[in-house]
């Protein structure tokens, strides 16, 4: 059987696949493992400065396979052990995964992306979609709430009222109207490609900056304007005046690429330990 996901780094880029085409890569225990590996995986390669995240095949992902719940027992504890208990749980990590990166994550959606498939998406930094796709939170249609994190992510992304009528229904958006309610960054016919050369963009500048960016954002957006001062002063002096802040200067000075070593932050936790 082939990788479940597949991996390629090129010039501190890392594309990540979901690679399970013959089932529009739906969600297995299997493919929940090794997408969470994946993510995990990219947040200790301090050689990568932008992940793109993208599926094979026909679409991104169609969500979860319904082969898992064959023989399933509905008397047993749906999140026994190793499963729930701790957050995110076994279900959330494929998506969650993604924001504890410590670098940008570019989503490029094709086709559909429906129900984890579509968790999966709003976890990411930045979404790239062809006008084409479609996406549905979908839960719903089997009697069941978003349980991937969704609660988390679209929060930062629609309002309360369009994520309310998104759970409700499972309507199946398209890309034009996704990126009208926010769902996606913006649109191109070829995403992949779209997202492959916004990750190049930013796998050139500072990654300790690249990085803090995107803790500060993520950890500030939400909550008082005094926490979000702190934070903010707190980041700048962990790069000002240090090795990659200071090679920004001189590429910008000298008209030519910055010549980085590698991120000094290891992960997020090295910052909130900090």
């Amino acid at each position: 059987m082939s990788e479940l996901v597949t991996i390629d780094i090129n010039d501190h880029v890392a594309h990540v696949r979901l690679n399970r085409p013959e089932k529009m890569n739906a969600l297995n225990w299997p493919m929940f493992d090794a997408i969470t590996a994946a993510g995990q995986e990219m947040s200790r390669n301090k050689d990568v400065r932008a992940v793109v995240l993208s599926g094979e095949g026909r679409g991104f992902c169609a969500g979860l396979d319904l082969e898992n719940f064959a023989g399933f027992d509905v008397d047993g504890d749906f999140f026994g052990p190793g499963k729930g208990g701790f957050w995110p749980n076994y279900y959330q990590s494929p998506a969650y995964v993604w924001k504890s990166v410590p670098v940008p994550v570019i989503c490029a959606l094709h086709g559909v992306a429906y129900g984890g498939g579509f968790q999966i998406a709003m976890a990411a930094d930045i979404r790239i979609a062809q006008p084409s796709s479609k996406l549905s939170v979908m839960e719903i249609k089997w009697g069941l709430i978003p349980d991937m994190s969704a609660s988390q992510t679209l929060r930062d992304l629609v309002r309360l009222d369009v994520a309310k009528e998104l759970t409700f229904t499972g309507r199946v958006v398209e890309g034009t109207e996704a990126a009208s309610l926010g769902l996606v960054t913006r649109l191109d016919e070829d995403p992949v490609a779209a997202a492959l050369n916004l990750a190049s963009d930013i796998a050139g500048r500072s990654p300790d900056a690249i990085t803090c960016g995107k803790y500060l954002l993520d950890n500030t957006w939400h909550g008082s304007d005094i926490e979000g001062l702190r934070v903010e002063e707190k980041l700048q002096a962990r790069i000002i005046a240090k090795a990659n802040q200071m090679e920004s200067v001189m590429a910008g000075m000298e008209g030519r690429p910055g010549n980085y070593a590698p991120r000094h932050i290891d992960t997020f936790e090295d910052i909130d330990n900090v």
